[in-house]
């Protein structure tokens, strides 16, 4: 061997040495939830935390053999929490898209579900088109990709948009007429208000919103994944390898089978 490529070669091995060296082991993990956003995450009476993101971080934990601090943050209050260094990660049915990726490093999916329209089964409305909803109240919760993909598509055309801090307002106003159509995830819209007795009048109309266009799909993301900061790129690289080894050992199907009776990945 030359020389010169036996001292490259040396010079490497150090520095990949370096590299693992400094690369840290999370044991010890704060994770922010949601816990109003059934049935990925909801509170008990007693102030247990339940659902199908609370039931992922204990198995992507238990994965990692790390000790995780489970801390409930309103859904508006999450990325600034992990900004601040108060969480580590977010588990909260986060989508990944191009404008938290200016924010927070994601891990890959670990679920995905478009966007759909639920209205009252007795309602005018038949499609979700811009001619059927112009001059109707729409609910969509704060900051979600409903919000977005209502506010950049449809309010300059005539819909109005009602936020809500919670997904569960969304639903109480829809019942009570206040509104007259919801948009928000489909997964969630089915589990946890159209399976229920309370969504028993309601039901979706129109095609899943998916975007068709480059700008709607970059919008709307890549599915949902688990925000950290960017300076923590060996916590979602542990994540990414848990995520993965749970698909691959069927823990994450357990999971999913307890609250859909159809594939979310």
């Amino acid at each position: 061997m030359k020389r010169g490529m036996k001292k490259f070669l040396l010079l490497m091995a150090f520095v990949l040495g370096a590299t693992n060296v400094h690369a840290r082991e999370w044991k010890d993990i704060r994770i922010g939830f949601e816990g109003a956003y059934p049935p990925f995450s909801s509170m008990q009476p007693d102030g247990t935390p339940v659902g199908f993101d609370i039931d992922m971080i204990h198995a992507l934990c238990a994965q990692m053999h790390a000790n995780c601090t489970l801390v409930q943050i309103s859904w508006d209050g999450l990325i600034p929490a992990l900004l601040a260094d108060k969480i580590d990660a977010i588990v909260a049915s986060v989508a990944i898209t191009a404008e938290r990726k200016q924010k927070v490093a994601f891990t890959e999916k670990y679920y995905n579900t478009p966007r759909r329209l639920v209205v009252a089964k007795n309602s005018p409305i038949k499609d979700a088109t811009l001619a059927e909803l112009k001059g109707k109240r729409v609910g969509v919760q704060r900051g979600t990709l409903a919000d977005k993909y209502a506010t950049a598509y449809w309010v300059q055309n005539g819909v109005q948009l009602v936020r809500y801090p919670t997904q569960d307002e969304v639903y109480l106003d829809l019942r009570s007429g206040r509104i007259d159509a919801a948009l928000q995830d489909a997964t969630a819209a089915y589990s946890a208000f159209l399976t229920k007795p309370e969504g028993a009048n309601f039901k979706f109309v129109g095609a899943p919103i998916v975007g068709t266009t480059p700008e709607q799909k970059t919008l709307l993301g890549e599915g949902y994944g688990i925000p950290v900061r960017k300076s923590d790129d060996d916590l979602r690289l542990q994540l990414n390898q848990a995520i993965n080894a749970i698909r691959a050992n069927g823990v994450y199907q357990s999971i999913e089978k307890k609250y859909f009776d159809f594939d979310i990945y």
